[in-house]
């Protein structure tokens, strides 16, 4: 087999797909990126048996068809060190030898045999089709991802569920002291069904989206999805399980309502934040029209208070959050204002931008600290 390649495009698609590789694997093949040559392209595949992305590079100059596997890090090494320019490859079909030649050098070194490469099941169970818009997509995974649970002992916690409904669609992960919940009408697809994506193929998805502006094709069965976007395909299966019904946790009735300047008060609980104890408690003193940021740390003997101005309309009272999460929350709204309603010091507060955009609706859940 031989092609030839920009080193530059070969180099931008293996970048993409390694996020998909582990570093360390059960089965020693998928330490491999799977090359197969077919007419004027190379299909690229990437797995860690779990999820599979495939990409397509154009190729010029191609003779021979079949594939071969290459060692990752050797090949994403070797081409982060090329600038810009034509390869030249050469692969030998009988003892899958590669030369690799570049403009003033060339590479050798063995890769292996293509059918050694785990291949993908085949099921006869019934799909479901559907094309959402990238931009939307990408929108609810970043405004979920930072709330995934990280605990394997609540595995169902460690992915975003996408409950879809005819007329919209909604995101939510939580990590049982954060929730946050997505609801986007822009993403109508029609049809009714509910999975749960994990975290790692949610972040992988979430980088090659943003390198287009159109739609994303999704074909679903019961165990795994399909993401078809331009040259990448992206294959997982889901997380098993059934997710809690995040709705019946969501207060209804929050008396208490706290108008601030998001870009104000995450700067403020920074500073404050630096003079916290170990489990990062953040006091919230309120009082009408003033909130006061105060930490402590008895055992260094040192702590911090900061005043705001805001609009606060309410009985006075002292909540505590975990400064870490208060700042993951403000991080990821994008409104100038924020509101925050409580109900009193034992109950979640829920943060939600003063100005929703049209069709979308985000709200953020946390769970207070004990003072």
């Amino acid at each position: 087999m031989k092609f030839n390649v920009s080193s530059k495009a070969l180099f931008t698609h293996l970048s993409a797909l390694s996020k998909v590789v582990n570093s360390k694997n059960t089965i020693s093949i998928l330490d491999n990126f799977l090359l197969t040559l077919t007419g004027d392209s190379i299909v690229i595949t990437g797995s860690d048996s779990e999820t599979t992305m495939t990409t397509t590079v154009q190729v010029f100059e191609a003779s021979g068809e079949g594939s071969f596997a290459v060692n990752v890090k050797n090949l994403l090494d070797l081409l982060k060190e090329l600038p810009d320019q034509p390869l030249s490859f050469e692969i030998d079909d009988t003892n899958y030898a590669i030369s690799i030649f570049y403009q003033n050098g060339k590479f050798n070194f063995v890769g292996i045999d293509g059918n050694e490469f785990p291949k993908k099941e085949e099921t006869d169970e019934e799909t479901t089709t559907f094309e959402l818009s990238a931009a939307e997509v990408k929108k609810g995974i970043e405004k979920t991802i930072f709330a995934v649970g990280q605990e394997e002992i609540r595995r169902i916690m460690m992915g975003i569920l996408w409950d879809i409904k005819p007329d919209m669609i909604t995101f939510v992960a939580s990590d049982t002291h954060k929730l946050v919940r997505y609801q986007n009408k822009k993403l109508a697809c029609g049809i009714e069904t509910s999975f749960i994506l994990p975290a790692k193929p949610a972040s992988i998805l979430n980088s090659i989206l943003s390198k287009s502006e159109g739609d994303v094709k999704v074909t679903i069965d019961s165990k795994s999805a399909t993401f078809e976007i331009e040259d990448y395909t992206l294959s997982c299966r889901f997380i098993n399980g059934k997710y809690p019904n995040y709705n019946s946790v969501i207060p209804q009735n929050n008396p208490y309502q706290l108008i601030v300047d998001r870009a104000l008060m995450l700067n403020a609980v920074r500073r404050v934040a630096v003079f916290a104890s170990v489990g990062g408690l953040i006091k919230l003193d309120l009082k009408e029209n003033e909130v006061m940021l105060r930490a402590q740390d008895v055992d260094f003997a040192t702590w911090a208070e900061e005043v705001l101005q805001c609009d606060y309309q309410g009985e006075n009272m002292v909540i505590g959050f975990n400064n870490t999460k208060i700042i993951e929350i403000l991080s990821n709204i994008d409104s100038e204002m924020v509101k925050i309603t409580l109900l009193d010091p034992s109950r979640a507060g829920v943060f939600l931008p003063e100005n929703q955009e049209e069709g979308e609706e985000l709200l953020i859940l946390l769970m207070p600290m004990m003072i």
